[in-house]
């Protein structure tokens, strides 16, 4: 018996924010372009019988959810566990600031949370425990049946991390775009984790429909 879950991130933010650490300290809406973007994601939603749906209480992700709303005919669930990941010192700085102010690559950003080399920042083994959480108590209400997931790009590589069984760092070769789609088949348990398959990664119906 599998479960079937579609994670989703918001959509793109403020422009204030874009290519900004905001994390789980800032809590963002959307830009025009994101409020379409959630509206081109519900659109292609609604061709999907959800029998529940999940969410981040963070502002951006409820932006997005919105569009799908009237799609669903039960309650969106917010989850405090699916909120984004701490960025501690960087939260609040652009890509470029955190080179000129901590003399790191934003583009590790990954690899440097994995190793807890972010001042400041939420521990690894807390943010993979409280999403890990969250996705096993999602599974356990909805056993077969198919899920929809709101929440965070960061959210989004820990849940894969947890279940493929692979270190978060190694997301860094994975795109998670704004009002993107990742669909995951869960299964039954194998060496400790529940077996797991990828039916589609990364999907953007506001652009690759």
């Amino acid at each position: 018996m599998k479960t079937s879950l579609f994670l989703m991130r918001h959509a793109e933010v403020e422009e204030t924010y874009h290519r900004v650490f905001g994390g789980s300290r800032i809590d963002m809406g959307l830009s025009a372009r994101g409020h379409q973007q959630a509206t081109a994601l519900a659109e292609w939603l609604r061709r999907h019988a959800f029998d529940g749906v999940y969410a981040s209480p963070m502002v951006r992700v409820q932006l997005t959810l919105e569009p799908f709303r009237p799609h669903y005919p039960g309650t969106p669930v917010p989850i405090e566990g699916l909120r984004e990941v701490d960025f501690g010192v960087w939260t609040g700085c652009g890509w470029n600031d955190v080179q000129e102010k901590f003399g790191a690559s934003a583009y590790d950003w990954l690899e440097l949370m994995e190793h807890d080399q972010i001042p400041g920042a939420e521990p690894i083994e807390h943010f993979r425990t409280r999403v890990a959480d969250s996705i096993r108590f999602i599974v356990d209400q909805h056993p077969g049946e198919r899920v929809a997931v709101f929440a965070h790009g960061g959210v989004v590589r820990m849940a894969l991390a947890h279940l493929l069984g692979m270190p978060m760092r190694k997301f860094e070769h994975f795109e998670v775009d704004y009002a993107s789609a990742t669909w995951v088949d869960i299964g039954e348990m194998k060496a400790g984790r529940p077996r797991t398959e990828v039916q589609l990664m990364n999907f953007t119906p506001w652009r690759d429909q």
